[in-house]
């Protein structure tokens, strides 16, 4: 018996967000224009000219027109016929018809009345559809007609995206609920077409307010969505063409649904999502899928939005097999600018936030995460500086201690140093900056993984500390004259007013080269307080330019000042802050 799918599988259309890119099979292509055995193009159905039909002088086809240059036909001026062979008042009694079907025919007006009538139409040929389905569950051609219907009206919501003033009013008649359970229809066309306009509705691209988008997303997950939509991701077989669009859009639809923290959290949370996705970037592609990249990206913004999704997937092994799955970067390059390209960017967009937890780190290092990094960083050219901020990642925090135990003890002080007297790309100074800062902070005093550093900062005649404060020059000549204009600026602002732009104030400094140029006074401030060869070469080269270690100190001090005890982490930071000063 024929199948329903089959009978009923369209083209679905390409989401307004992403373009989804098609596949076509070229011997698809040669088959629309097959020949026959004579070379000639197939016709369809229609039989090849008998020679009978043939006229004997060699014309085919009807007889010639009479003559009407016959003197006996008189001339039609102004007489039965017309221009095209039409009696005048026919005419004009046809030119009447046209205006009035132009007057009738007006633009239909979208508003609550529409709404309502849309709403009226849909529930009945929902109803209409499952009953028959019911009724004639074996015979899928007595309700394919019904079931053209309900795709016709589903299809027919795509208007409601440039009307999103109707969501709230679309939401309250209750039709919502009824466009997600058709997510569990049998027909997997349908649900698909369903999942298609739910994303067109919710789009970023569509201009609706919070409300009216919160009213009709707050609806979709009253109706279970997520649920719904995790159904069909283990449904569909993307060896199809139709299915894999499908899981494109569920994607866009989580994508869409994750611009809100809360519902990002609510996604990670599915018993689901964050097993398939992990299956579904696991799977050996060549090249790499568009839906295999879009899961990759998805993965990373849900991890990016809730510290319960991070735990959630390392409760399911996921730093380890990001690990697996990146290694195989540590020397090859993805093709440039390729989903391939994209797919690994987002792999170490995960793995980035991973290692900011406690919990993270940790599992980074039993994984051989610091290994695998240090390889990257020697050999590879695409994966250079994600692992180098990976690594300064994982150095962060008072958790981050072990990690830079573990790079020393890896022998990766001569890597990351190496990369530093380097010229190198403003990023990756950045993190090298943050990863020094980290290991002076974080390794315990008189350890011997403390002294391979401080040893690495004196050795060459402190060659490393001239790179500090040759750079130290760079970032305050950026950011001096940023501070100047905002001087000026203060002048013009009453006290309120002044307390109002600090935030923005201080966000100017800060792109202009604030933090590192605050990373390398603290680095410079421990290098102080470790070694009085060190503090000699410091001073020593403030002088040359007139300056001294208050430089340093004013530095310092405005971070301390810029502290809160009340923040997590705040307290040892401002602990560390006010014992260098001492040193200054």
């Amino acid at each position: 018996m024929t199948s329903v799918d089959e009978l009923f599988k369209s083209a679905s259309a390409g989401s307004s967000k992403r373009k989804l890119e098609s596949v076509q099979d070229p011997n698809e292509l040669y088959k629309a224009a097959k020949l026959d055995p004579n070379g000639d193009v197939k016709s369809k159905g229609k039989e090849p000219m008998a020679e009978d039909d043939i006229d004997d002088d060699g014309e085919a086809g009807p007889e010639m027109p009479p003559d009407f240059d016959n003197e006996d036909v008189p001339d039609d001026e102004e007489g039965r016929f017309f221009g095209g062979g039409m009696e005048q008042k026919t005419a004009q009694a046809m030119q009447y018809i046209d205006q009035q079907e132009e007057e009738e025919t007006a633009p239909e007006k979208f508003d609550s009345t529409w709404v309502r009538r849309f709403a009226l139409n849909f529930e009945r040929k929902i109803s209409k559809n499952a009953e028959l389905r019911a009724k004639f569950e074996n015979d899928p051609k007595k309700f394919m007609a019904s079931e053209a219907d309900l795709d016709g009206e589903i299809k027919g919501l795509s208007i409601l995206s440039e009307h999103p003033e109707l969501y709230e009013e679309f939401a309250k008649m209750g039709c919502v609920g009824s466009l997600v359970s058709l997510l569990s229809h049998e027909n997997a066309d349908i649900a698909i077409d369903v999942v298609q306009i739910i994303s067109e509705l919710i789009d970023e691209d569509v201009e609706a307010k919070q409300e009216q988008w919160d009213s009709l997303v707050n609806a979709m997950m009253d109706a279970d969505l997520i649920e719904l939509l995790t159904q069909n991701l283990s449904r569909l077989d993307e060896s199809s063409e139709t299915d894999r669009a499908g899981v494109y859009y569920i994607l866009g639809v989580l994508e869409n649904l994750s611009s809100q923290a809360s519902f990002a959290e609510k996604i990670g949370q599915d018993a689901t999502v964050l097993p398939w996705i992990l299956s579904r970037i696991q799977q050996k592609e060549s090249p790499v899928s568009q839906n295999k990249q879009y899961a990759a990206e998805i993965l990373a913004i849900l991890l990016q939005s809730a510290s319960k999704n991070r735990e959630k997937f390392m409760g399911l092994e996921g730093v380890d097999m990001i690990l697996q799955l990146l290694s195989q970067y540590r020397r090859r390059d993805p093709e440039k600018d390729s989903d391939e390209e994209e797919y690994v960017e987002n792999l170490f967009d995960c793995l980035v936030c991973l290692v900011d937890e406690a919990s993270g780190k940790e599992k980074f290092i039993d994984a051989e995460g610091i290994e695998l990094a240090q390889i990257m960083l020697k050999e590879a050219k695409f994966s250079k500086p994600r692992a180098l901020r990976v690594l300064d990642h994982a150095f962060g925090g008072v958790a981050g201690a072990a990690a830079c135990e573990r790079l020393v003890e890896v022998a990766g002080l001569r890597t990351i140093f190496g990369m530093f007297m380097k010229k190198q790309e403003s990023q990756n100074i950045e993190h090298l900056l943050g990863m020094f800062a980290s290991l002076l902070r974080l390794l315990p005093g008189g350890s011997a993984a403390r002294i391979r550093t401080l040893a690495k900062f004196m050795e060459k005649e402190y060659e490393k500390i001239e790179k500090l404060v040759k750079l130290r020059r760079e970032y305050a000549a950026r950011v001096l004259p940023v501070e100047q204009a905002i001087e000026k600026e203060r002048k013009n602002f009453s006290p309120e007013d002044r307390e109002l732009m600090a935030g923005e104030w201080l966000s100017r400094r800060f792109d202009a080269g604030l933090f590192s140029l605050q990373t390398i006074d603290v680095i410079l401030a421990w290098l102080i307080a470790e070694d009085d060869g060190a503090k000699k070469k410091v001073v020593a080269l403030l002088a040359e330019r007139d300056e001294d270690l208050s430089l340093i100190r004013g530095t310092l001090q405005e971070q301390l000042e810029g502290l809160s005890e009340e923040e997590a982490g705040q307290k040892d930071v401002k602990d560390m802050l006010s014992t260098l000063l001492q040193f200054l």
